[in-house]
């Protein structure tokens, strides 16, 4: 009788320390894997803005070389060549032309996508 008492003892105790155990771990893990899926999403914004800028820096080139002279003056749709825009989440790129400058922007249409981007040049 003597042993049934303290199995029965042992087993509480365990039991208790598993509860505490899982208390502190689920305190623990739960804000742990909220940061990281913030960082995964900030890693995908980042990443959706460096795609935007290589795009508009490689079409700035072309338009700086003296393809702004096929586009009218003022804010327009620019659609981009290149297999890389498939990277990008919806958004859309705009030229617009004024007195001796070109600038070009893309805007993502959701929030939290990297947000926009744009060059500007001078035109000669």
């Amino acid at each position: 009788m003597v042993m049934g008492r303290a199995r029965r003892r042992e087993r509480g105790s365990l039991l208790t320390e598993w509860a505490v155990a899982m208390a502190i771990l689920g305190t623990v893990m739960i804000p742990l894997a909220f940061t990281f899926m913030q960082e995964v999403k900030l890693c995908r914004a980042y990443y959706y803005k460096a795609v935007a800028m290589e795009i508009i820096d490689g079409e700035m080139e072309i338009l700086a070389a003296g393809e702004w002279r096929s586009f009218k003056t003022g804010p327009q749709p620019y659609s981009v060549g290149g297999d890389s825009a498939t990277n990008l989440p919806p958004g859309k790129f705009t030229l617009t032309l004024t007195e001796g400058r070109a600038r070009l922007e893309w805007f993502p249409q959701a929030r939290g996508q990297g947000g926009a981007v744009s060059r500007e040049v001078r035109l000669k």
